[in-house]
């Protein structure tokens, strides 16, 4: 632990002093490289452990599995949905295993808890068919006022690339660029893994046509009247608005990830193969896309179709 004691509080009596468990949990996130969305996410998961413990009159470096558990059904009861509690507990894990690392706890008490199971081949995310999609970029289309551009834009980057909303309000001026004769972004995604995507002519036109109002100078892409960055909340309620406006069933229900998992299931239904769409999509499991494809069940896509048809070409008439 040489070196570590000028960037985090002594593990020992951290919690019963004011502010020390907020401390450590800085100098845990300044240890990930996160999003910012994540960052903030993992902050609070772990401010409601360390709250419930305190209710609980628990020391958080003395829980068991047992505590982890009671947390868990504590959670559920509110009530909360599973894969909302198991985002909760992988929080609060990944936060032990750093007081692991520093020798502040013997194990990591999540490891041995109840976590709530999440199929990976479901989704809660309300989705969209392709019309739909289509429907909403009219909407955008029909917009007017200071902000309809930039707020085409937006939308455009969600439906044609799957971008996640935290990548697209992420974006700065200087992520777009060309390469070989392609736009791109170059951007840093989920992880702090480096991302680069090829812009449709969509997404291209929309870019262009908001540029021309905003400018090409630098700072945020996406920028609000004061020039402040874009945020995940304004996009939330541009998508329902303009589903809304679509007529689109569910509006209010669904969020930027709907279009992403949209973008996911047009690329597989034209055939894109699952592992292109998991590069696009920087997804670092194949799992997670295939749980965002909601088509894939459809049988006019099983391979049985296609091996008997390659058997009849190779018949003789």
């Amino acid at each position: 632990m040489t070196g570590m004691s000028s960037l985090v509080p002594q593990p020992r009596g951290f919690i019963e002093k004011s502010g020390g468990a907020q401390e450590f949990t800085e100098a845990w996130l300044a240890n990930r490289r996160l999003s910012e969305h994540t960052r903030a996410a993992y902050r609070r998961d772990v401010h409601g452990w360390v709250s419930w413990c305190t209710e609980q009159n628990l020391d958080p470096l003395r829980a068991t599995f047992l505590d982890v558990n009671a947390y868990a059904r504590a959670l559920e009861a509110r009530p909360m949905a599973a894969a909302t509690v198991a985002r909760k507990m992988s929080g609060v894990s990944s936060w032990y295993d750093f007081l692991v690392k520093l020798q502040a706890v013997p194990a990591n008490p999540v490891s041995g808890a109840d976590r709530p199971y999440v199929s990976r081949d479901h989704s809660a995310t309300l989705g969209l068919t392709p019309g739909e999609v289509g429907d909403i970029l009219a909407a955008a289309d029909r917009q007017h006022g200071p902000t309809a551009l930039r707020d085409r834009a937006v939308i455009t980057f969600l439906a044609d690339l799957g971008l996640r909303v935290s990548e697209a309000c992420g974006l700065d001026a200087t992520d777009v660029g060309w390469e070989r004769g392609h736009r791109t972004l170059r951007f840093v995604g989920k992880g702090g893994r480096a991302r680069r995507r090829a812009l449709t002519p969509g997404a291209s036109t929309a870019l262009d046509a908001y540029l021309s109002e905003r400018g090409t100078h630098p700072g945020p892409l996406f920028a609000t009247a004061t020039g402040g960055r874009l945020d995940r909340h304004a996009v939330f309620r541009l998508v329902r608005k303009l589903a809304a406006e679509a007529g689109i069933p569910g509006a209010d229900r669904l969020s930027p990830h709907s279009l992403r998992h949209a973008f996911a299931t047009a690329a597989r239904d034209v055939g894109i193969p699952l592992e292109d769409v998991q590069d696009a999509m920087g997804h670092a499991d194949p799992r997670t896309t295939r749980r965002y494809d909601r088509d894939r069940h459809n049988l006019d896509r099983d391979p049985s179709y296609s091996i008997a048809a390659a058997r009849a070409r190779r018949s003789p008439a």
